[in-house]
């Protein structure tokens, strides 16, 4: 029983969690929603993405989070490579009014 658990918890640790943190510039904030809704299509078809879902801020409707979840740290930093070379970082960063944070969690395994 405690080795079905324990390679079940192994598994699990692999995933990455990422969060990307997105100020949007106000009078973008609807091309920002409508190029998401756009693009994340790739993002979730990306080989190793898990899931990815976007939050706005109930405080600031122009703070949008998107939670990703990815098979590995590795399989996001591909998808990161890909976006910046086809531009998609450069078009995101138009659109913001300041930084994106991008901050990569693994599961611990507690």
């Amino acid at each position: 029983m405690y080795d079905a658990w324990d390679s079940r918890r192994e598994a699990v640790t692999m995933a990455a969690l990422v969060l990307l943190d997105l100020n949007v510039k106000p009078e973008a904030l609807a091309d920002m929603k409508a190029w998401l809704k756009g693009e994340l299509g790739a993002t979730r078809a990306f080989d190793g993405c898990q899931g990815i879902t976007v939050h706005a801020n109930r405080a600031d409707p122009n703070n949008l989070v998107l939670v990703e979840s990815w098979e590995s740290g590795e399989h996001y930093d591909k998808y990161l490579a890909w976006r910046t070379d086809r531009g998609d970082l450069a078009k995101l960063a138009s659109m913001l009014a300041g930084e994106p944070s991008i901050r990569q969690f693994e599961i611990v395994g507690v």
